[in-house]
C-alpha cells in the first residue's frame, strides 16, 4: 500500500450523484501524484492509501472531503466596462489574480463571475484502479 513520499499512477472515472461523469483518466494516461504532498483532493488520497497494485475501489465523497460548498464571496460583480466584450454566461475566464471563474450573468452594467471550483458543493463518486507505486527514493 502506498506511503507519504510514494508515486503512485491511477485510473480513475469520476461521476455525480445524477451518475454525469465529469472526469476519466481512461482513453489517455493514468493520473500520476505523490501521496502526501497535497497534489489531490484529500478524500481520493485517502482511498488510494488503501489499495494494492491492480487492485480497485469506488467510493463516494462528500463536498467536504472534495472541493468543498460553494463560498458565496467568491460570486462577484464587475462592471461591464472592466470586462472583455462578448462575454456571455458559461464563458470561462482569469481574473486579475489569476484565478479561473465561470461567467455566470452578464447585464448592460455587470457581469457576474463565479470564482468557486466548479464541483463545489458536489458529492463525486469515483472509480479507482491503483496501476502502479514507486517508492519514495
Amino acid at each position: 500500500m502506498p506511503t507519504d513520499g510514494d508515486h503512485v499512477e491511477v485510473h480513475y472515472r469520476g461521476t455525480l450523484d445524477d451518475g454525469t461523469q465529469f472526469d476519466t483518466s481512461h482513453g489517455r494516461e493514468p493520473l500520476a501524484f505523490e501521496i502526501g504532498a497535497g497534489q489531490i483532493i484529500p478524500g481520493f488520497e485517502a482511498a488510494v492509501r488503501g489499495l494494492e497494485v491492480g487492485q480497485s475501489t469506488t467510493f463516494r465523497l462528500e463536498p467536504a472531503e472534495a472541493y468543498g460548498d460553494p463560498d458565496p464571496s467568491l460570486v462577484i460583480q464587475v462592471p461591464a466596462s472592466a470586462a472583455p466584450d462578448g462575454l456571455a454566461a458559461g464563458d470561462h475566464v482569469m481574473l486579475g489574480d489569476g484565478v479561473p471563474a465561470t461567467v455566470v450573468d452578464v447585464s448592460e452594467d455587470t457581469v457576474t463571475v463565479d470564482a468557486n471550483h466548479p464541483l463545489a458543493g458536489q458529492a463525486l463518486t469515483f472509480e479507482v484502479e491503483l496501476v502502479s507505486v514507486r517508492p519514495s527514493a
